[in-house]
């Protein structure tokens, strides 16, 4: 395969949604794991650097090249040389599972479609999922609003097709050893995507790899029966207490991830997602009827026909939310007009940012229940532009930092390093879901003791004998 080096090309191909920038000398598009094995094979034989890319939707410069060569996943679309569909081991939590598999380079909303549109649910739910490849998804262990409920990407991923630095083909699954030593080291007990897997299996640690340890081409995906109906509601609190007090009885129904959504019992939320009064304040240009308000929650809540509206109307006015401008939607086109207001969010601060022509600053830090609290009061003392959203049900809240120039840029990583001190400090993680890419190395360095780097390192070189792949992503 001839590499591409028109620089009209390669110019679209050279940065992600951190806004962070890059540069390389060619750009593979492989159009199977063949393909893409010649390409790994040739980069090791010359000892060229290779990135992986997919849909730059990246917020930690992961698939930005810092020289060398790209190999984009894009093409990678068809998966027909596996079996298309299988069915898996049933459990109690994801009865009647089915399996199906699906190439790396296809937009995980449109395969999210098709399976619906058959009645089957793939349940994580990125952000940027109309945006973002399933490999990329895969390689980042991607979660979402509803990872509340369902977990993050990992335990819906069955077996890939990837193939490893030096050139060879593999299809793994969680019965496949790990070929390469793997450092043990206790992770947070918190939603987390910082560093790698402390797996004792290959496709584990796979997952989450950030494109370091190989070149995902398709994966196994699980899929489950579509939920028959979804209650969605966008409440409004008047002040902290209020709203912390509300997400406590909303945490106490039960179905939080790793726990069965069974337990759920009808009224469970599946998601739970907060708003901070500066992010409605940006929501009300699309939405003119959102009130002023201390804070927002938008729940989903998954049930059988019988709408438990009566139940959770009854917890918002215990809690005291402001009942009056509570907005409920019961079919799906009000649901999904909320859910495109939230995702609107995160494009909305990306056009800020790259309009004032200055990096993206976003937390992704997570931290125990019992220290939200001190987190978000340190997210509201923050001193400059800046709105705080996502995922609170799993104490992953998302602070978007909007300097306007490079000034000022200079004092939001500053502020941006306090508030990882002070999550890593409360036994929280400094990536909840996006990873490390090449941005947050340092904030990595202090979550996890250098002996467990240095090990990450051996098993990179290990894997990777030209250390060709990722360089400079993840680890120095």
């Amino acid at each position: 395969m001839q590499p591409i080096t028109d620089p009209a090309i390669l110019a679209g191909y050279l940065t992600d949604a951190s806004n962070l920038p890059g540069h390389a000398e060619a750009l593979y598009r492989p159009r199977d794991a063949a393909g893409v094995a010649a390409v790994l094979r040739r980069c090791q034989q010359d000892g060229t650097p290779l990135t992986v890319t997919a849909k730059r939707t990246s917020t930690t410069g992961a698939s930005v090249p810092m020289g060398g060569a790209l190999l984009s996943t894009e093409l990678l679309t068809d998966a027909t040389g596996h079996a298309t569909d299988a069915t898996t081991h049933a459990t109690d939590a994801t009865p009647h599972a089915t399996g199906r598999w699906v190439g790396a380079g296809v937009l995980l909303g449109d395969f999210q479609r098709q399976v619906e549109a058959e009645g089957l649910f793939f349940p994580p739910d990125p952000t940027s999922r109309l945006e973002c490849s399933v490999g990329g998804a895969i390689a980042c262990n991607a979660s979402g609003a509803r990872t509340y409920r369902y977990g993050p990407v990992r335990p819906w991923v069955e077996a890939v097709e990837f193939v490893t630095p030096t050139g060879e083909i593999r299809l793994v699954t969680r019965e496949t050893p790990l070929p390469w030593p793997v450092p043990v080291w206790r992770e947070p007990a918190v939603k987390t995507a910082a560093g790698y897997c402390p797996a004792d299996n290959l496709l584990d640690l796979i997952i989450g790899a950030e494109g370091t340890l190989g070149v995902i081409t398709a994966a196994k995906l699980r899929l489950i029966p579509l939920p028959a109906h979804v209650l969605t509601f966008f409440a409004y609190f008047p002040d902290e207490p209020s709203l912390l007090s509300f997400l406590a009885d909303a945490r106490s129904l039960g179905g939080r991830w790793p726990d069965p959504p069974a337990t759920a019992k009808n009224v469970g939320p599946r998601c739970i997602e907060f708003f901070d009064r500066r992010a409605l304040d940006m929501i009300r240009d699309r939405l003119p009827e959102v009130p002023a308000a201390h804070a927002a929650l938008l729940i989903e809540v998954e049930h059988d026909g019988e709408a438990p509206l009566e139940f959770w109307f009854g917890l918002l006015t215990d809690r005291g939310a402001l009942l009056d401008d509570t907005i409920v939607a019961e079919e799906e086109t009000g649901r999904l007009k909320l859910q495109r207001v939230r995702h609107a969010l995160p494009a909305t601060v990306n056009e800020i940012i790259t309009r004032n022509g200055v990096q993206k600053v976003g937390t992704d830090f997570s931290v125990p229940d019992a220290a939200l609290p001190e987190m978000l009061r340190a997210y509201d003392a923050v001193p400059m532009a800046a709105v705080c959203f996502g995922h609170i049900g799993n104490n992953h809240l998302h602070m978007n930092l909007l300097p306007r120039d490079q000034a000022e840029l200079v004092q939001a990583r500053a502020i941006y390093l306090g508030l990882a001190r002070q999550a890593v400090a409360l036994g929280g993680s400094v990536s909840g879901e996006h990873g490390i890419g090449r941005l947050k190395k340092a904030h990595l360095a202090l979550m996890v003791p250098e002996e467990v780097r240095e090990g990450w390192r051996r098993l990179r070189r290990a894997a990777d004998p030209g250390l060709i792949l990722g360089r400079g992503v993840m680890l120095d």
